[in-house]
This record gives C-alpha cells, structure tokens and sequence, in this order.
C-alpha cells in the first residue's frame, strides 16, 4: 500500500499534516510528530470442547506529541475531524510549553527517505478470511492433545489476530506508512493423575497473515504441551541455596529481556535510574557474549519496519565481545545522548506516547555444546521454562519463577524439579555466564512487554552456564 492510501485511509492531505504540526509547535519545541492508527482485531476461544465465544475491536485515532527540550506534551483524538485533531494538537503544545535547561536536540535523526524495510508480508490477509474457517482449527489442536495424553482433562485455546494500518509524520517533513499484522495461538491443557493435577501451555505468535497456520504448527504445538507431562507428575521441590544454573535454549531468554534488557533501555539511562547507566564502553561479561536487540527478524513478533517515531528497523548490538555497545534510543535520548536513534521508540496504540522498548531480545551463539555445559556442573540446576518474574532496574536485582526444570548431579540431568525461584542480579548474573552454547533459540510465544504500557516482543538465547545464582527451594 503506497502513500496515498494511508493518506486515505485517515482523511488527510499533505497540507493538513503540515498544518497540525505547525499548531503542535504553536508554543515553541523542537520536534512535533503524528501518529495515527487504524486497528482491526479478532479473536475466538475454544474451551469446553466448542468455540462459544469471540470478539471484534476495532481502534482508530491520532497521537500528537510536542518536545520541548526535555519537557513533552501528548494528546489524542479518537476522530480524524480537522477540528478534534486541532484541538489535540494545540494541547499538546500547550503541554509542552515550559522552560527547558536542555536545549539543541538533534531530532532530525529519522533518515526514512528510501527506506523499504519488509520484515513482515502476510501471503493471506486475516481480513480476507471468514472467522468460521478458523473454528476446526482450534478444534484440532483440542483433538491433538486429547489424542496423544489420556490424562488430559481439559483443553482451552483460543486464536487471536489484528491487522494495524499506522502513517507518521513530523515536522522534519518525514511520512512513513506501515502495514502490521499479528496472528497468535494459546493453548493450555490440564492434567489429571492420581488426585493430582498438572498444567501446561504453549503459544505461538507471528507477524504473519492466516497463512501462519498449518496441520505443522499444530501438531508441534500439541507436541509441546504434553511433552515433560510424567516429570512434571514427578517433579520435586529441591532444597535451595546458591548452585550453578544451567538456563535452556530459548524461553529462558525471558531472564536475558527482564534483568539486563530493560536496564539497557535508554529513559532509564539518562535518568540515571539504571545500573548500567556509566558502563558504556566497559567490558561487562565474556568476550564470548553477544546481545542483540533486534527489530529485523522476518515475521517475528518483534519486528519492526518502522518503530513507532518512523525510524526504520534495524539490528542493534547492545553488547559485544563483552563490552556495552549501544543502550536502546528513542528520538529523545539519541538527542540527549547526540547519536542515532537505534529504532526503540514503541507504544501500545496511539493514545501513548514513545519510549525506549525492546524488539527481539537475544544472545548470539558462543562455542559450547548444551551437553557439554551440563557435563561441566557437578551440583546444580537446569531450567527451561520460567513464568512471572520482578527485577529492579536500579539495582539489577530479579526474581524468576521456573516452572519446569533438573536437578543437576555429576554433569547429567537428574529429578526433574518444580516450584522455584532464581534469585539473582543482572550485572552479576551476566559477568557470572562461563559458558555460552552454540544452540540459539528464538522463543516465538506470544511475550507481551509490559513498561506502563504493553508491546508485542520476543525473546530468545542459547543454553548458557551461570557460576552462580540462588535458587530458591524447600
């Protein structure tokens, strides 16, 4: 879809835009952007044995934002109307209207000019397709899972999906148009033996269109949720203390996003409020450790062709061979910092306004085995799957609830184990990573960022060898 649609699509012309940001910018500021955003979203929900419910939303409006040094005004309008978005953009000039210590911010950083990121292009359109054709599918997986483990009980899954046309604009003179689709599974099956009762979930989501959904993923989704059902049955609750952690390939890359990713975000660098906040440029771990916040993987849940201020996507080191390399910019700490913007701007819908998020969290393969790792620990813990999680961003300190894992005992996997917490700090965790696998994985769940507001992320890691954490057991 070119420009022109876009333009369409919300009842503008080129002159209006130009209009609004120069009423954004009425009361001084440096910078004024638009965002506006049309969203169409679905859902249905199997439980019981039949799909009985779903829902339809559907979400349209424009943000606008004024910068004023360090100071920032955001308003909103539900209604394109010339008038209501006037109104929206003289508040926020008024907003933004104060005295400022910081001044000179280079904004005009957006270099979108002849950008033609294509990280996702869905081959089928979910508007395209009726909602009915989508009930044997959640109707199939049920039957996968009832199929393969007879101590199922209950199965609920439920298929979402929403397609976003976004256009900004600001007062560089700067138009990006973009085009986002999302599609996502959840499924979670219970399980009965003996009077117990076990639980398991797998998800799937993608920047993809229908065609994301194939007899494949279903059965490999069916596959994950009973697979490891007699060891959860089995699994004890190890006595706790401070151990070697082996973390699994993939979803443990939950840890990497929440203890060190967020400290890397750049509003909590320039308020000083992160512990990584004068470590630029310091090595920080292993040479052997490469950490990548990544807009670019092609139909992830994080990618992103543009961010939400119109930056194109890209790939951005925030750790190399061991020392910090980036923190993760918006349009208002590049300016603070005077480099680039790395892409990060991100908001939930166009009633927020940008700050620095996440993308696609991950560390880069290292040389060593995932077996070799666990043959290497004498004593300690092997995790794979983590729930719920709190860290403190000043002070790095996190706590994790694993929900699957082994008790490690002379270099091989032993009990399977349930029911605990890693306790740790980030800095310490990341200098305290001996070893790195050579088995990458990305975890293509449906992992949703919350920061005051909520965005579509991922997250992923090879195994890795921690010398040690605090585990938290009887």
């Amino acid at each position: 879809m070119n420009n022109r649609y876009y333009l369409d699509r919300f009842k503008v012309t080129a002159p209006m835009l130009d209009r609004l940001v120069g009423t954004a910018l009425s009361h001084g500021g440096g910078y004024a952007d638009l965002y506006f955003e049309y969203t169409v979203y679905q859902d249905l929900l199997l439980k019981d044995g039949d799909v009985a419910s779903g829902g339809f939303h559907v979400d349209y409006g424009v943000g606008i934002r004024t910068l004023n040094g360090d100071r920032t005004g955001y308003a909103y309008s539900e209604s394109t109307d010339m008038p209501d978005m006037l109104a929206a953009a003289k508040a926020s000039a008024q907003i933004a209207n104060a005295e400022s210590d910081f001044d000179g911010v280079p904004y005009r950083t957006g270099n979108t000019a002849g950008a033609r990121n294509d990280f996702y292009s869905p081959a089928v359109n979910w508007h395209d397709c009726r909602t009915s054709e989508f009930i044997p599918v959640l109707k199939k997986l049920e039957s996968l899972i009832y199929g393969k483990e007879k101590r199922t009980v209950k199965v609920i899954a439920k298929l979402s999906w929403s397609e976003s046309e976004i256009m900004m604009y600001n007062s560089c003179g700067e138009l990006a148009c973009d085009f986002r689709p999302v599609g996502s599974i959840v499924v979670s099956a219970i399980f009965s033996e003996g009077g117990k009762t076990e639980n398991k979930t797998s998800s799937r989501s993608f920047r993809k269109g229908a065609e994301m959904i194939s007899d494949g993923l279903l059965a490999e989704m069916a596959e994950e949720v009973v697979s490891g059902i007699d060891a959860r049955f089995s699994a004890i609750r190890p006595k706790g203390g401070k151990m070697p952690v082996v973390m699994g390939a993939g979803a443990s890359g939950i840890l990497l996003h929440e203890a060190m990713g967020h400290a890397f975000e750049a509003d909590f660098i320039r308020k000083g409020q992160s512990v990584f906040s004068d470590m630029a440029g310091k090595r920080i771990c292993s040479g052997e450790i490469n950490i990548v916040d990544d807009g670019t993987l092609p139909g992830n849940r994080g990618a992103c062709n543009f961010d939400d201020e119109g930056i194109p996507g890209q790939k951005t080191y925030m750790v190399r061979h061991g020392v910090l390399e980036s923190y993760l910019h918006d349009r208002i700490s590049a300016g603070w910092y005077g480099v680039p913007p790395t892409g990060n701007g991100r908001r939930e819908s166009f009633r927020f306004n940008p700050i620095p998020r996440m993308r696609a969290t991950y560390m880069e393969n290292g040389p060593a085995s995932r077996d070799d790792l666990i043959a290497s620990v004498k004593k300690g813990i092997y995790v794979d799957e983590f729930s719920n999680g709190q860290v403190k961003i000043g002070e790095g300190d996190f706590t994790f609830y694993v929900k699957s894992g082994f008790m490690i005992e002379g270099g091989r996997l032993a009990s399977p184990v349930k029911d605990i917490n890693i306790i740790g700090n980030g800095p310490r965790a990341l200098a305290d990573i001996t070893g790195v696998g050579n088995d990458l994985a990305i975890d293509n769940g449906t992992w949703t960022c919350g920061k005051d507001q909520s965005v579509a992320v991922s997250c992923g890691i090879p195994t890795v060898l921690v010398r040690e954490l605090v585990v938290g057991g009887q």
